[in-house]
């Protein structure tokens, strides 16, 4: 922790309370460190100072130059000065007679609402009222009326006679979102929030101005009306949706959770959540819940008891012994990935293990087992290292869409900071525009040699590299060369939460837990002496790509599936095209899935809110997932329920519970031996297109896409940005496609329709479009990312 020098300090006087502080502290922070509580509603640490609803009156009897102000002054604009004497309406009778008249102004047209008002129970203007309001209205006029409620978006409502016009809503759109469309419209008395256009207010941090609203007048229509606040029990958890580590408030009620809500970590999240992670927590809530077992007879799935269930296991894994492949996705957390790559290596003795249900390749797999796994927080980059940093190059990473708080440190440290962001993508993003981006024009495919033509590059900048540049062949090989060369550090930010812990698991091919290589037999040693395992495969398995390719060719006969999406994958067709072909395949599932539908045995598997443990953000850094339902629907944890198979196949996994893993997680020592090689993969060189219609295809998720996360959550679903797939001008008028109002996108697998943007900033000979949108996937179409797409028109403008 950092001292602030003494010649920083000024001395203030609050309630007679002597108290230092850096200059430039407001009078209102400098209290909260004296142990005074000052009211306020607009005030909020994280935005600027605006003074717009007065509560937060003091007394200055001496503003420090030895006169004081004649009337009391907002304690959350003005800043403290030496020798500052404040009093609050603790001791000030002054300060206490302003605050209950701000009050009682406010009060006269607020709505007598608080029976039915979500806010309710947790509302900052009831208790106020209760402490330092008057007792009794003095006003008998008719309140103020609006229509009510206003829909500002597919999940925000408005009640106008609620509001208090403190701009927090507008401050966060405009400051830290950086979605500036909604406003406070009119003047006077009729003043009011509103969006500055017939647009909605569809921003993908929309959710917080409910949270942060201070009067019930921005809810959200998720939970309007659901549940009253004294009803709730609140666990802190870690979200689920990305790698960016979040800290959330989840309220259940009758063991059914009802809302979600950002956590406070100042370190991580600060006060903040994407709507992804505030709104999708219903997918698995639905009757295609798995709850009991089932059994593939004659042709058809089945319920069957969990004794028939594990026997059909059994029967499958042990006609396949040392034939099977294991895939879990990226959802576990870090207790159940070490479950599973135990139970593939110490109990099936496979090592055709992995973890990555999205493109990827050999070179990624290098990488990340050579400069990825095993790395401390202490050698990693952390939130506070990209706002120390002085520039910040984005390559196969849009933080908008791929790692939304990462997003808004980023946009927080060009604000505050005067970060210097660059993007090397293909075009200017919306959310690179709102981090005033410098774009680095990049086709996809040529990373590697952008990477290589960097100037600049020094101590003081970061490279935040995706998981996007697996398909560019290279980009990761002089990533790891130009940030050696340059001393600039750099991280590796995953989609998906639980990637990271995955990896330190060591659920990939030729890599064991904690960094260890599987090929290095002291590597091998030291878990045999940790754990109790005897022996270990040894030759390096396959990766996901090359698992199901090994079924159609005979030499994998089974497959064991955790949280596997067929359309997350980058060929669909081929994977259901071997799981149709391998000769058992276990789906460990919560819902009913495409894969699931062509399992010969489906284990029902709990939800991350009925069990504990623990994820790896994008830092490194552990973050803790606590159990907020004690009453699991499916009856076995994902951990117990191996357990328990490991029983049945005449072997021990060495847990039965979060607490075992964690125990043995960290009871093995840290690897200091050699790591896994580095990749050594040249940049590939432009392939010429094959005819004039084909373009270089570039793409990526977008937060809120066609995902099955999202199922159940129809208005989080709707708040989804437009479908539009883009072109450069220059391209659509060579392709004859200016004045087509919609394209055709070809691949060797099908076609999907997309409207039509013409956006300047994207690089010619490009195409750009989602890679899955409602009722289209350009994976099922059998495109891959950087790879040619045909183009034709839809029609006419």
């Amino acid at each position: 922790m950092s001292v602030a020098p003494a010649d920083n300090l000024v001395t203030v006087t609050i309630d007679g309370v002597e108290v230092s502080v850096p200059k430039g502290t407001l009078i209102i922070r400098a209290a909260e460190l004296a142990g005074v509580a000052i009211p306020r509603f607009c005030d909020h640490p994280l935005l600027e100072p605006v003074g717009a609803c007065r509560q937060c009156l003091v007394e200055i009897p001496d503003a420090g130059n030895g006169r004081g102000f004649p009337k009391p002054q907002p304690s959350c604009t003005m800043t403290v000065a030496d020798g500052m004497q404040v009093k609050s309406q603790q001791t000030s009778t002054q300060a206490a007679q302003a605050q209950r008249d701000v009050l009682e102004l406010m009060l006269i047209n607020h709505p007598l609402d608080c029976p039915i008002c979500d806010k309710g129970g947790e509302c900052p203007l009831q208790n106020q009222a209760l402490e330092h309001g008057p007792g009794q209205s003095r006003y008998d006029g008719v309140k103020r009326t609006y229509v009510k409620p206003i829909e500002l978006s597919p999940q925000l409502l408005l009640d106008r006679e609620r509001c208090v016009l403190c701009a927090r809503c507008t401050r966060f759109s405009e400051q830290i979102s950086g979605d500036p469309l909604i406003g406070l419209l009119e003047r006077g008395a009729k003043q009011q929030v509103g969006a500055w256009s017939d647009a909605p207010y569809n921003s993908y941090f929309s959710g917080n101005v409910v949270q942060i609203c201070p009067v019930g007048a921005l809810t959200s229509q998720a939970y309007r009306f659901s549940a009253r606040p004294f009803d709730l029990v609140s666990t802190v958890t870690t979200c689920e949706h990305c790698a960016a580590g979040c800290q959330l408030r989840v309220d259940q009620r009758h063991y059914d959770v009802k809302r979600r809500q950002a956590g406070q970590d100042p370190s991580v999240n600060q006060e903040w959540s994407c709507d992804v992670g505030r709104f999708a927590f219903l997918s698995a809530r639905g009757d295609d819940r798995l709850i009991r077992p089932l059994v593939r007879r004659d042709g058809q799935l089945q319920p069957a008891s969990w004794p028939d269930a594990i026997d059909a296991v059994v029967a499958g894994l042990s006609r396949s012994q040392g034939r099977v492949g294991l895939q879990t996705g990226g959802r576990l957390t870090l207790e159940t990935a070490l479950s599973y790559a135990r139970f593939a290596r110490a109990v099936l003795g496979s090592d055709d293990i992995d973890f990555r249900a999205r493109p990827q390749s050999e070179e990624e797999a290098q990488f990340l087992a050579a400069a990825v796994a095993g790395r401390s927080p202490d050698e990693a980059v952390s939130y506070a290292d990209l706002e120390r940093a002085r520039r910040v190059v984005l390559v196969g990473f849009e933080p908008e869409d791929e790692s939304p708080i990462v997003f808004l440190r980023l946009r927080q440290a060009v604000a505050q900071h005067g970060l210097q962001v660059q993007t090397m993508a293909p075009w200017l993003s919306p959310g690179a525009r709102k981090l005033s981006a410098q774009l680095i024009a990049t086709a996809p495919g040529a990373e590697a040699a952008g990477l290589a033509g960097l100037d600049g590059l020094d101590s003081d900048t970061v490279i935040l590299a995706g998981e996007r540049l697996a398909t560019a062949p290279g980009a990761l090989t002089a990533l790891l060369t130009v940030t050696r060369a340059s001393g600039a550090a750099w991280a590796w930010i995953p989609r998906r939460a639980g990637e990271l812990a995955a990896l330190a698991a060591g659920l990939l091919p030729g890599l064991l837990p904690g960094g260890r290589p599987l090929a290095d037999a002291q590597a091998r040693d030291q878990l045999t002496k940790s754990w109790g395992v005897e022996t270990w495969p040894e030759r390096p398995g396959r990766s996901a790509a090359e698992q199901f390719q090994a079924v159609l060719d005979g030499r994998l006969s089974a497959l064991v599936l955790a949280g596997l999406e067929l359309a997350d994958l980058p060929d669909p067709a081929l994977a259901a095209q071997a799981l149709a072909r391998a000769d058992f395949v276990l789906s460990l599932e919560q819902r009913r899935s495409a894969v699931a539908e062509l399992a010969d045995v489906v284990l029902p598997v709990g939800l991350l809110e009925e069990t504990s443990g623990s994820f790896i953000d994008w830092e490194q850094r552990s973050r803790p997932v606590a159990q907020v339902i004690d009453r699991p629907r499916s009856g076995l944890t994902e951990i117990r329920l191996l357990a328990v198979l490991s029983d049945a196949l005449g072997s021990d996994l060495g847990w039965r519970d979060a607490a075992g893993a964690a125990a043995a997680w960290v009871g093995l020592p840290a690897w200091t031996g050699p790591r896994s090689p580095a990749p050594a993969v040249p940049a590939a060189p432009s392939a010429p297109a094959a005819a004039e219609a084909d373009l270089r295809l570039a793409t990526w998720r977008e937060l809120i896409d066609d995902s099955r996360r999202l199922d159940r959550a129809d208005q989080l679903a709707a708040s989804a940005r437009p479908v539009a797939a883009r072109l450069a001008p220059a391209t659509a008028a060579r392709l004859g496609l200016a004045q087509a109002p919609q394209i055709e996108l070809s691949g060797p697998a099908g076609s999907a329709r997309f409207d039509l943007v013409l956006d300047s900033s994207l690089v010619e000979g490009v195409l750009w479009a989602p890679w899955r949108a409602p009722g289209r996937s350009l994976a099922a179409c059998g495109l891959t990312p950087g790879g040619l797409v045909s183009v034709s028109s839809g029609g006419d403008r």
